[in-house]
């Protein structure tokens, strides 16, 4: 069972716990120790264990903080555009943005595990959705080429998953950064009005 994520943290469990999203981001996971996390972050095993009662549980909690923060960048990039199209673009910029630090490994150890994997599902069809609200109110407003907005958010939806199980750095030879940048592009010249 997966520890509670809604506990209250302390002004130093929340550094502690963005200093170790950090290192995890940067390096992995599924190779790390507590012990390795605990010198690495000066700090005790009991100290992580405040975080969380077990490894994998840590594991968890750091990827929740991963797009937890994730979000709330992109949502303030979002919030930053008027024009509706160009809200779809930030959207999309801004998840590539997010997921630049994201080391392979970390992406590999989400992916090899399944309560990890299951996070980045949820964030996938969440993304997806948010699209979808998106090109509908651009869509209200006339600002984009007439489209199925159900269709255009199935289409990134499936493209996000498809990133999320590497499938485009396989075939592609892309990261996930680089594959949400293109999605992007492609995304906005969809949906641009003929000049």
């Amino acid at each position: 069972m997966i520890c509670d994520m809604s506990a209250t943290l302390t002004a130093r469990q929340v550094d502690l716990l963005g200093r170790l999203t950090d290192l995890v981001v940067a390096e992995g996971f599924a190779h790390l120790t507590l012990d390795d996390l605990a010198a690495r972050l000066r700090c005790s095993k009991t100290t992580l264990y405040a975080l969380a009662p077990s490894k994998d549980q840590l594991a968890v909690r750091v990827v929740n903080n991963f797009f937890r923060r994730s979000t709330a960048f992109v949502e303030s990039r979002v919030a930053q555009r008027r024009a509706p199209l160009r809200r779809i673009e930030a959207y999309l910029e801004a998840v590539a943005e997010a997921l630049r630090p994201a080391s392979r490994q970390f992406i590999d150890d989400i992916a090899g595990f399944e309560p990890t994997r299951a996070t980045y599902r949820d964030n996938a069809v969440a993304a997806a959705r948010r699209v979808r609200e998106l090109v509908d109110e651009a869509a209200a407003e006339k600002a984009v080429a007439p489209v199925d907005a159900a269709f255009v958010a199935t289409w990134v939806g499936v493209t996000i998953e498809a990133i999320q199980r590497g499938e485009f750095a396989e075939r592609a030879g892309l990261g996930d950064a680089a594959a949400f940048e293109e999605l992007g592009r492609l995304v906005s010249r969809a949906l641009a009005r003929p000049a």
